[in-house]
């Protein structure tokens, strides 16, 4: 099957940071195949990639105060699902939330939210192209705590 027959699914999602003794912990979170991760997920007919950023995020979190802080990147892969090829493109924001405690959204298979330092996420983040989207993250945030 040629990549041009990809079926187009595009979803939005952040990478959630906090302030902790001064350096950011960031929020990863692991789906029903194990794999770490930022929560993201589809983008409902008219909604801006942004707020379905947030909505996804809230829903998977269970965390409802979310700053957003700008645009990181947009990322694309293919994947094949019930026979069919996928093309996914996912839109990702960098957001602040001053809390910590998270809910997973555990009827969407995600069984783990953690709270974890960049050095650690680097590690334990399962997909290349979703470690380049930390290292971005992360960039922002140390720009914004120099500026500060």
């Amino acid at each position: 099957m040629t990549r041009g027959h990809a079926r187009l699914e595009t979803s939005a999602g952040g990478v959630v940071y906090r302030m902790r003794g001064g350096q950011p912990l960031y929020l990863l979170i692991r789906d029903s195949y194990q794999n770490w991760g930022f929560p993201k997920g589809h983008i409902e007919k008219g909604e801006h990639p942004e707020a379905a950023a947030v909505r996804e995020v809230g829903e998977e979190t269970g965390l409802d105060d979310l700053d957003v802080r700008g645009s990181i990147d947009t990322i694309d892969w293919y994947f094949k699902f019930r026979g069919r090829l996928v093309h996914k493109v996912c839109h990702f924001f960098l957001m602040e939330s001053p809390r910590a405690r998270t809910c997973p959204q555990r009827d969407e298979g995600i069984s783990a939210c953690k709270w974890v330092p960049f050095d650690e996420a680097q590690t334990r983040i399962s997909y290349a192209n979703a470690r380049d989207i930390l290292r971005h993250a992360h960039d922002q945030v140390t720009a914004r705590l120099a500026a500060v």
